[in-house]
């Protein structure tokens, strides 16, 4: 990202009063936070099940991961049967759930083929960029 584009978003921050500031750009994303003196500092770290990504990479599994940060549901609607269950053998191409971004329903599609033999995530909750949603089975 260019120095330019970036001292933009600052000043866009300090003209709208923001403490912070999120862009996703050309596959490119970069957060932005202002700190006062007074202002409380929370640091919060999600990490990723170690252990279970380890175990998966051993095993020769493909997982599938969230390509944005929302919130992940699994059926098209609430009581409507989900996309994929454990066991569902899926081509690619086919949905595998949604994810809520800004008020926005995104279709998530498999990449790969193969059969769901975990699903990582519970209806309705966050999900960050990259974080393993399913994992598959090669076909």
């Amino acid at each position: 990202m260019e120095l330019e584009k970036l001292k933009d978003f600052i000043k866009f921050m300090e003209e709208n009063s923001l403490c912070e500031l999120e862009v996703e750009e050309e596959g490119k994303r970069i957060r932005l936070k202002k700190f006062s003196e007074n202002q409380p500092v929370v640091v919060s770290h999600i990490s990723p099940p170690v252990k279970e990504e380890k175990e998966t990479k051993k095993e020769g599994l493909i997982e599938v991961k969230s390509p944005m940060v929302g919130t992940f549901y699994r059926a098209p609607s609430p009581g409507a049967k989900p996309y994929v269950e454990v066991g569902d053998t899926i081509k690619s191409g086919d949905v595998v759930c949604i994810i809520e971004a800004m008020k926005l329903m995104n279709e998530i599609k498999a990449e790969i083929g193969g059969k769901i033999s975990q699903v990582l995530i519970e209806n309705g909750q966050p999900v960050e960029f990259g974080q393993t949603l399913f994992v598959l089975e090669p076909a």
